[in-house]
């Protein structure tokens, strides 16, 4: 793998360098199917890379990394290029200093794969509204996780309330097996759903985006309840015949319940970050079904 420093750089340069890099290497630019920019700090940069490597051996993209530095300091661009077999497609560390730190969007702008869909991810701290940062807005979606947010239910509150189709969150993909799990209750005929419960940890993100999404569908109150996790621990849903529940106390294996069956044993793992990340990634499309939950959070719902 060649691995290249250039330091006091433009993006010209970078442009020129990777050029020069796939000839030497014989690794034409070619079936890379979008731009991911993932924007973080040093602290988890380490992680960010490993899981959108990890992604991009589904997605082969070009991964550029913008780290904001000390801003106090002179303009100045340092970049990182990570090219070759152990790496899928193209690894870009983009540090950024002084006025720099403020106009990442002009750094990133010419680096940006023609004719590609055009990917940002913010894996910590991220802006209040992804659609007006300028980075987002050369992205036609925009992964957020309010797992990394001080307070994670304040986030996913905030950004409902700004929310604009393209946008996503993953503690909305954190719920993908638990709602293809709690859809499955429901293929046998079941009375009526007249209110339920979601329980999780206290400030859990992933709990109210479950709430919303369950009263959504099924037209009525769903609450929000803490429990003494880890993450999400139960589903309880009220017919007249009796309670369905989904109970994981664990974080591995969850039990199903329903009214006059045997409960059911369900592999229910949480699933790790490049997971999460490639799943977004194979959709580029307005995620409709998530804009019905966050609307409906920023229209005063789930009840807590």
């Amino acid at each position: 793998m060649a691995n290249f420093m250039l330091s006091g750089t433009t993006a010209s340069k970078i442009s020129a360098q990777l050029t020069q890099l796939r000839h030497q290497m014989g690794t034409p630019a070619l079936g890379m199917v979008l731009t991911l920019v993932v924007v973080c700090d040093e602290s988890n940069q380490y992680d960010a890379v490993r899981a959108a490597t990890d992604a991009a051996r589904e997605h082969p993209s070009r991964i550029l990394v913008v780290i904001a530095r000390d801003a106090s300091e002179p303009n100045r661009l340092d970049a990182e290029i990570r090219l070759g077999e152990s790496t899928p497609g193209e690894v870009i560390l983009l540090r950024l200093y002084g006025e720099l730190t403020r106009h990442a969007d002009s750094v990133v702008s010419p680096l940006l794969l023609t004719d590609t869909p055009v990917v940002a991810w913010w894996p910590g701290h991220c802006p209040e509204s992804p659609s007006k940062d300028p980075i987002g807005v050369l992205a036609q979606r925009r992964i957020v996780d309010a797992h990394a947010a001080p307070d994670p239910v304040a986030a996913i509150t905030s950004r409902a309330e700004g929310y604009l189709p393209g946008d996503t969150d993953l503690a909305w993909t954190r719920l993908t097996s638990w709602r293809s799990l709690l859809a499955a209750a429901f293929d046998q005929q079941v009375s009526k759903v007249t209110g339920g419960t979601v329980e999780a940890a206290s400030r859990h993100a992933s709990a109210p985006l479950l709430a919303a999404w369950l009263g959504e569908r099924l037209g009525v109150p769903i609450r929000v309840a803490d429990s003494q996790g880890p993450g999400l621990t139960a589903v309880r849903l009220e017919t007249p015949g009796g309670e369905i529940a989904v109970l994981r106390e664990d974080a591995r294996v969850a039990t199903l319940q329903r009214p006059g069956q045997p409960d059911r044993q369900v592999a229910l793992t949480r699933r790790p970050l490049s997971e999460l990340l490639a799943e977004e990634l194979r959709r580029l499309d307005p995620d409709e079904i998530y804009e019905a939950a966050v609307r409906r959070i920023a229209h005063g719902g789930p009840e807590s």
